[in-house]
């Protein structure tokens, strides 16, 4: 039996994109619209925007996580998640495809950033951290499931 391999890159940025897609769905239609009914708007780049921005938290992770305390650790994500969302909306912005727009919110930057969710990403990253990026790390995959080769009785017409 061959030895289990760590999730691909690529596998663990979806893991990210998708805990990212849920997250930013259940904050939309449980805190901003107080309902259960879940009826959140987005659009399919928030996925390659999670993805990629919880693989560079990953590498920030794995490169202060002995030498930061955890408050400072998730200082430095909510400011490099600030810097993402910057970033990749200024881009999508350039092609009128940024999903979100925050310029009705009094501590915005140009629209596509607000200060006032803050402490919200402040507790995304630390529960990036602890529950997700230290566990996609830690899964292993052993060799694909196969089923088992069983002998199936065989029908043959004979000769009488």
């Amino acid at each position: 039996v061959a030895a289990a391999s760590p999730v691909s890159q690529l596998g663990r940025a979806y893991i990210y994109a998708i805990h990212g897609y849920l997250s930013e769905m259940l904050f939309t239609t449980i805190v901003l619209d107080h309902t259960w009914t879940f009826h959140g708007v987005t659009s399919l780049w928030p996925l390659l925007v999670y993805g990629s921005c919880g693989l560079a938290l990953e590498r920030i992770f794995l490169f202060v996580r002995e030498s930061c305390c955890l408050l400072t650790r998730c200082t430095f994500y909510t400011l490099c998640i600030y810097l993402w969302q910057f970033c990749t909306g200024f881009l999508l912005h350039c092609f009128d495809a940024c999903p979100w727009d925050y310029s009705d919110f009094r501590f915005n930057v140009k629209g596509i950033i607000t200060l006032e969710y803050f402490l919200f990403w402040f507790v995304g990253s630390l529960l990036l951290e602890r529950l997700v990026i230290s566990n996609a790390l830690r899964l292993r995959l052993g060799e694909p499931w196969r089923p088992e080769k069983r002998d199936f009785p065989r029908f043959e017409l004979k000769d009488d």
